[in-house]
């Protein structure tokens, strides 16, 4: 419970700017109405949408919260609170978020553009699966940019994992065929892959997953499959085009949305959950090992409301 305890803290710390952003301007509306009209979700809907809650997400929770309001004979602005907050965190809920994986012979396949913090984020992860007694192998299979492998090397020692990379500018698909070799002969728990993902250029992004893909499923048909994007939270609206983009050239089973700690952008995770339907499963609030975290709604509205 302390980890928890103190990762809530430290959530809650890390979205105060979007705390500021959107909990003072709800705050300022509950207080500044007299009566529950047209003006006051107006206001409302207007403040969500600029705190990156994202249009449909917005919508939808508008009109749970019209319907609690009726049902419950509200006539209290104040007392719209409680079910405003509940109805964002019915709106962030795409039932049970699976980690599967973690319970299987799995790879995991991370992707992401530069400098959204994906080779941190599968470094923190290696280190997670680990303490949970999990064999853990790393593939650098990012042989694009340069360092990405020295840099994974670093977190592998850090996480005390076993790494396997090529040579910079060498077949990614090569890198992962070597890594699914060694995940066999060690009998790995999890294959972390660490995978390119340059946007940019998406029929070559295109190729390279479908070759990594192929390789996959004929080398390791066994092992269950996840695909995490990695997405930076201060870029908000950006972070949910670009995990649209993703969509289109990866099957993505999760999210791991990194940088809260310095946004006022936060409330982006709601809209990503809500419109792409694809769970965030971890969030970053930090730079240490333990900074990376399994998302819960609950726990996210409440760091965002109530900060307690």
């Amino acid at each position: 419970m302390e980890e928890k305890k103190g990762f809530f803290k430290r959530l809650a710390e890390g979205l105060s700017k979007t705390r500021n952003n959107i909990v003072a301007g709800i705050d300022n509306i509950f207080s500044g109405f007299s009566s529950i009209d047209d003006d006051f979700y107006e206001e409302i809907e207007e403040t969500l949408v600029m705190g990156d809650l994202g249009i449909n997400a917005t919508t939808a929770i508008i009109e749970k919260l019209k319907a609690a309001v009726k049902e419950n004979h509200i006539t209290e602005p104040e007392e719209c609170k409680k079910y405003l907050i509940e109805s964002i965190k019915q709106q962030m809920d795409v039932g049970e978020t699976a980690y599967e994986f973690e319970n299987r012979t799995s790879v995991v396949l991370v992707i992401g553009v530069n400098g959204v913090g994906k080779t941190t984020s599968v470094g923190k992860l290696a280190g997670k699966l680990k303490d949970q007694n999990k064999k853990v192998i790393l593939a650098a299979a990012d042989t694009f940019r340069a360092a990405a492998g020295e840099q994974l090397t670093e977190w592998a020692n850090r996480a005390g994992v076993e790494i396997i990379s090529g040579q910079e500018g060498s077949d990614p698909a090569a890198v992962i065929y070597d890594a699914v070799a060694a995940a066999k002969a060690r009998h790995a728990d999890v294959l972390l892959c660490d995978t390119a993902g340059r946007l940019h250029n998406k029929k070559n992004l295109m190729n390279e997953l479908g070759k990594i893909n192929r390789i996959l499923e004929r080398e390791y048909p066994e092992a269950y499959r996840e695909t995490l994007v990695v997405l930076d939270g201060t870029t908000g609206q950006n972070a949910l085009s670009q995990a649209k983009e993703f969509a289109e050239v990866a099957d993505l089973t999760g999210i791991i949305l990194t940088k809260l700690d310095g946004t006022a952008k936060g409330g982006i995770a709601v809209a990503i959950q809500s419109e792409l339907g694809i769970p965030v499963k971890y969030i970053g609030v930090g730079e240490s090992i333990d900074d990376l975290q399994k998302f819960d709604a609950d726990q996210f509205v409440n760091a965002l409301f109530l900060n307690e």
